[in-house]
C-alpha cells in the first residue's frame, strides 16, 4: 500500500462490463457488506460500504474497452462527486491533515484487510 491506496488486481474467467460484473455479484454476502454501482464523475464503479469519508473499498473495470477480465479492488475515499468535494474542502481547510485519515488509524487498516477479503471472495466465485 502506498500513500493510503491499496490495490488488488483480478482476473476474472469472462468478460464483464462493470455493471454485468455488478449482476454477477450484487446477491453476493461479501465481508466488506453488500455491492452497489455508483457514479463516480465518468466511471461508474462497484461501491461496497464506507467505514468512513476516506475509507471505502472499490473495484473498477482496468482499461479501455466496454468489457473487461481485469479489475481493480482498491481502498479509496468515499465515492461520489460530491464526498470527492466534501473531501478536498475538509483536506484543504486542515492543510492536509485531515487526508491523513487514509493512511492511519483503525478504519485505514480494516479498509485494507477488506480489500483482500473482497478479492479473495470474487476469485473464488470463478467468474
Amino acid at each position: 500500500m502506498a500513500l493510503g491506496v491499496k490495490i488488488k488486481n483480478i482476473k476474472t474467467n469472462n468478460s464483464y462490463t462493470i455493471e454485468s460484473l455488478y449482476e454477477a455479484i450484487k446477491d453476493v454476502e461479501f465481508t466488506a457488506g453488500k455491492p452497489s454501482l455508483t457514479k463516480h464523475g465518468a466511471a461508474t464503479i462497484i461501491t461496497f460500504p464506507a467505514l468512513d469519508s476516506q475509507n471505502q473499498v472499490w473495484i473498477m473495470k482496468s482499461g479501455f474497452s466496454k468489457e473487461s477480465q481485469k479489475f481493480s479492488i482498491q481502498k479509496s475515499e468515499e465515492a461520489g462527486l460530491g464526498n470527492t468535494a466534501k473531501n478536498m474542502a475538509l483536506d484543504s481547510l486542515t492543510n492536509g491533515i485531515f487526508g491523513f485519515g487514509s493512511m492511519l488509524g483503525g478504519n485505514a487498516k480494516k479498509c485494507e484487510q477488506l480489500v483482500d477479503a473482497t478479492a479473495k471472495e470474487i476469485s473464488k466465485l470463478n467468474l
